[in-house]
């Protein structure tokens, strides 16, 4: 493995600047980019030379206000879209099982929160599920 170049010369000899000093995983060689002079690392911008972001607490809720637009991406928001995928996949998985539909299945990855259906018993506990938590909802508003 060739040593680490701690220093670079560009613009054909007239410039020396620091040199990244980041790795390849692969060929275990050095980066041969120079080094963003307000790197504290000694990277360059691609291997995270950039600043890393706010610390404190304050320093980060600053920047989460600053990217909020609506609440249709909030965390609450994304959560809500992830319960009623995964409802509507055992809703579509169920049909499969009691023999409603002979579509092809939705394609995708699974969304958060979501139980296979796969059986009759299945299909009962679902519906049981449902029933449970449409009570469970009526009661709390009244």
């Amino acid at each position: 493995m060739p040593p680490k170049v701690p220093t670079l010369l560009t613009a054909a000899g007239r410039i020396t600047c620091l040199r990244c000093s980041a790795t390849s995983t692969r060929t275990k060689q050095q980066c041969g980019r120079p080094a963003l002079k307000t790197s504290a690392t000694q990277k360059c911008q691609f291997h995270g030379g950039r600043s890393i972001g706010p610390k404190s607490a304050e320093g980060r809720q600053r920047i989460a206000n600053a990217h909020y637009r609506h609440g249709e991406s909030s965390k609450a928001a994304r959560q809500a879209y992830s319960k009623s995928s995964a409802h509507l996949r055992r809703l579509e998985e169920a049909m499969y099982v009691l023999g409603m539909t002979s579509a092809p299945h939705t394609r995708g990855r699974k969304p958060l929160g979501y139980t296979p259906v796969r059986t009759m018993r299945d299909v009962h506990e679902m519906i049981l599920d449902i029933e449970l938590h449409r009570n469970n909802g009526s009661n709390e508003g009244g």
